[in-house]
């Protein structure tokens, strides 16, 4: 049974996705009872700021602005640009802590890699200007992130849902960034990631959800399964304590040690991040002059 006593940060959470809208309230008391403490929640459009933004404040929690590459075909010339005006007017909110998500997504079909890249390097000169951490989506492009950084190098950050190389990683932990893990590191055939989660220094490690995504091994419904009528259950940041406990076997380490150490990496990746806010439903700041 997961020890409930543990204190877990879901360093990537997407608590505002319309599958939490009809019981948001109920899958943040739950992770709470699960340990999960705090929620980070990052934006992946423009338009998702003001819901990221209250949602942290209501429930303590954290978030991230910024622009998904899924969602640069959509996102207007100009976002970027309001983006820059929105982390101004945010910049002394204490709940934000990152830009993101951002990067590339080189895996799904029908994306223009040139404007990716355009909307990824625009964000990185917003995360250094601003001086902020920020959350990298990677599919099939640590390379050109990689290349990225080091033409504009930014505050570290985290690698959400990490699946590179070794070397990759080696290389993303020396530019200061913490590499994330979630669900896709509890299913048995994910040997390599599996061996990257036992071999990468544990100071470089932090745990995520990726909820509603990014379902683990217990929640995965087969096409077979499927097919016979069997929906995939929702991923939910509660489920955070039992992928831990897969990668505390995994490495052979007690799930409280674990905890302790994966809320230190959080902290050094997020530096902004403070914990035990407590709620603020009643706060009245908030995010104006965006959609």
């Amino acid at each position: 049974m997961i020890s409930t006593m543990s204190f877990w940060i879901d360093t990537h959470c997407h608590l505002n996705a319309p599958e939490f809208a009809a019981d948001v309230e109920a899958v943040r008391t739950q992770a709470r009872a699960q340990g999960v403490q705090h929620l980070v929640i990052p934006a992946v459009e423009l338009a998702h700021s003001t819901a990221v933004c209250h949602l942290a404040q209501r429930y303590g929690d954290s978030y991230a602005l910024g622009i998904h590459p899924l969602y640069t075909g959509r996102a207007g010339d100009g976002d970027v640009a309001t983006l820059a005006q929105v982390l101004h007017q945010q910049r002394d909110d204490p709940c934000l802590v990152a830009v993101g998500e951002v990067g590339l997504d080189y895996f799904a079909p029908g994306l223009d890699a040139r404007r990716q890249e355009q909307f990824y390097r625009e964000q990185l000169q917003l995360a250094r200007y601003f001086g902020l951490p920020v959350i990298l989506h990677v599919r099939r492009s640590a390379d050109r992130l990689l290349k990225g950084l080091r033409e504009i190098p930014v505050s570290g950050g985290i690698v959400h849902a990490f699946q590179g190389s070794l070397q990759q990683a080696q290389a993303f932990i020396k530019m200061g960034f913490k590499l994330g893990f979630g669900g896709a590191m509890t299913f048995d055939r994910a040997l390599q990631l599996r061996l990257l989660a036992c071999s990468l220094p544990i100071e470089s490690l932090v745990l995520e959800s990726d909820a509603p995504d990014m379902p683990p091994s217990w929640l995965y419904r087969t096409a077979m399964e499927r097919a016979a009528g069997h929906a995939q259950r929702r991923n939910a940041p509660a489920e955070l304590p039992r992928i831990a406990q897969v990668l505390a076997d995994l490495r052979g380490i007690d799930l409280p040690a674990l905890a302790e150490q994966s809320t230190a990496n959080a902290l050094a990746a997020l530096p902004l991040l403070k914990l035990q806010r407590g709620s603020a439903e009643s706060s009245s700041s908030g995010i104006s002059g965006s959609s």
